[in-house]
């Protein structure tokens, strides 16, 4: 019996430290790490969506727009070069990786803008229903990163609050000392202007 007491009092104890532990915001800082990293992978999954789409796109427009060259290489060039950079979630505390991420994404949304505006001076390329459908999914695809992306800055602005104020600070200076706040995106400068359409 005295065994049985004994073994129930330590299970007590345990179960009441666990309770404190999970109380005092000791888990904040993991659960908030990790809510940004799915944040995070969920940017890349739509980054990688419309990369997925851009060859389906260009193989239509270039059978309408043969003349077309320079934009139907400078999308291809830009999906290259933004499909080449990669930022897993253990580099999200580096803004200078994160950078060149969003400027490679940028320049490929900027060469997309461009090839769109070429499609207006092909009537029967905007009719085709395989053009409307991928330019339709590519819009879709532009408004899901962008809320990949506000999803990410919050989780992120989360993270980085967690590791700054009290009581997560405590925890942050005491056991999680090697976590890192992450880099947020910001707006691209050309993001501040009227964008300009040229035919």
């Amino acid at each position: 019996m005295p065994v049985i007491l004994s073994r129930l009092r330590a299970l007590a104890i345990l179960f009441a430290v666990g309770l404190t532990v999970s109380a005092c915001g000791y888990n904040r800082i993991p659960t908030k790490e990790e809510a940004a990293k799915a944040a995070w992978a969920e940017v890349q999954n739509q980054y990688q969506r419309r990369s997925d789409l851009i060859p389906n796109l260009v193989a239509t427009v270039q059978g309408y727009a043969k003349q077309e060259k320079d934009v139907l290489t400078e999308v291809t060039e830009a999906r290259a070069k933004a499909t080449s950079i990669h930022v897993d979630a253990s580099q999200l505390t580096d803004p200078e990786k994160v950078k060149q991420l969003q400027d490679a994404q940028n320049a490929l949304s900027g060469a997309l803008g461009r090839l769109l505006a070429v499609s207006e001076n092909y009537p029967e390329l905007k009719s085709n229903q395989n053009f409307l459908a991928l330019q339709a999914q590519l819009e879709g695809t532009e408004n899901r990163i962008a809320v990949a992306r506000r999803d990410y800055i919050q989780a992120a602005r989360d993270y980085n609050l967690e590791l700054r104020t009290f009581p997560g600070v405590l925890w942050a200076s005491t056991f999680f000392r090697s976590n890192q706040p992450m880099a947020e995106f910001t707006a691209d400068s050309s993001a501040q202007g009227a964008p300009k359409v040229k035919f």
